[in-house]
């Protein structure tokens, strides 16, 4: 069980609910780390009084500095300052919150460092899984994760020892702010529209994603990491209700279920209590007022970015790296309003088509992988400007 812990992202939708969760049951909160701070990292600072802070903007960690000069807390600006809060010794859990590849390395730096991983940040696992789970097995680390939908594939299991035993993993999608919509309707749809999800607080980056279905696509390829599967044993379905958080099918034609109310601190307790559970203050999940619960296919004509995923996860290796990137870029693009709504898929394809994707390659080729193909879906969004 979890004692002490370390966040990447702790200013982040995800690390703020981590530290109510590490408040609540009494947990040591070793590093915190964010990109820029501001008041909201400053006032974790002086809440938790962490050992070490790092912030990725250099300039804003030396204006931290000064401004908890009264503190005794180190610290620490930099991208390579995210590799000391992760293997830090202090903590025997990191959880790793941070969007994007900026989390790929730290994660080694834990899983090397013999940490507990509270996996909530899902792009590791898409541009480098089968890097991250080989370390992990090396190392002997434990991966357990945060996502709702992978917590609940990984509650399913436990006790379930061959994975043999699995026919097919079924990852639940509410469908998002547009499900049912026409593409007509959609394509005008604007960022502030999509952030609106009709069950989850998240971030604006996941909330859009969630809009396009580009998430439910990247947990696909989660999944086939953590868990060793084929594209063919790990199927989306629409669950408006967001109730049922997964399900597993087992060889053997029975269903295992995890239910719970759409709140991330049970995944996120979950991720230090195991393998055991401890009391919640969260509301339980009441079966008499919860209301219907349904599922249906996903419409992959609407949401493109879906089967988008699904191909890359199909290719394998540096295909994946590359449509996490260009959708990354793509989708800040579209919050900024500078695209619109379909903009998203079509230069996510379009990268994809540019980029070859056989082939796993070792860690520095898939960084810079990620850097080139960013890159050059800027050049695509300033030739579409010009």
């Amino acid at each position: 069980m979890t004692q002490s812990i370390s966040i990447l992202g702790s200013t982040g939708s995800i690390g703020r609910q981590t530290l109510e969760v590490a408040e609540e049951m009494h947990l040591r909160v070793a590093a915190i780390t964010a990109r820029t701070g501001g008041a909201r990292f400053e006032e974790q600072i002086r809440a938790f009084h962490p050992e070490l802070a790092v912030l990725t903007d250099e300039t804003a960690a030396a204006d931290l500095r000064v401004r908890v000069a009264d503190q005794n807390t180190k610290v620490l600006g930099g991208a390579e300052a995210l590799l000391e809060a992760a293997a830090l010794p202090a903590a025997d859990t990191l959880v790793t919150a941070v969007v994007g590849t900026a989390g790929l390395r730290p994660t080694i730096a834990g899983i090397r460092a013999g940490k507990r991983i509270a996996l909530a940040n899902k792009e590791t696992l898409v541009c480098a899984g089968r890097i991250v789970m080989a370390e992990a097995a090396a190392h002997r680390a434990e991966i357990v994760p945060v996502d709702s939908e992978h917590s609940a594939v990984f509650q399913c299991l436990q006790g379930i020892a061959d994975r043999s035993e699995i026919r097919r993993i079924l990852l639940t999608c509410s469908g998002g702010p547009f499900f049912g919509m026409p593409k007509s309707q959609i394509a005008g749809k604007k960022a502030s529209d999509a952030i609106k999800h009709p069950n989850w607080s998240m971030g604006a980056k996941i909330s859009v994603d969630s809009a396009t279905l580009m998430n439910k696509g990247l947990e696909i390829i989660e999944a086939m990491r953590l868990y060793d599967l084929p594209l063919e044993k790990v199927r989306p379905v629409i669950h408006r209700q967001s109730v049922v958080h997964s399900l597993v099918e087992l060889c053997d034609g029975a269903v295992l279920a995890q239910l719970g109310t759409p709140d991330m601190r049970l995944p996120i307790r979950y991720a230090f209590t195991w393998p055991k559970r401890g009391e919640s203050r969260a509301e339980p999940l009441d079966l008499f007022t919860c209301g219907a619960i349904s599922f249906s296919e996903p419409d992959r004509t609407a949401f493109p970015c879906l089967a988008l995923a699904e191909q890359a996860a199909e290719q394998g290796g540096r295909a994946c790296c590359v449509l996490n990137a260009a959708n990354e870029i793509a989708v800040a693009a579209y919050l900024e309003d500078r695209i619109g709504f379909y903009d998203i898929p079509a230069l996510v394809e379009r990268a994809l088509g540019a980029f070859p994707g056989a082939g796993d390659g070792t860690l520095d080729e898939i960084l810079a992988l990620d850097g080139s193909v960013r890159e050059a879906v800027r050049g695509y969004l300033a030739e579409d400007k010009r």
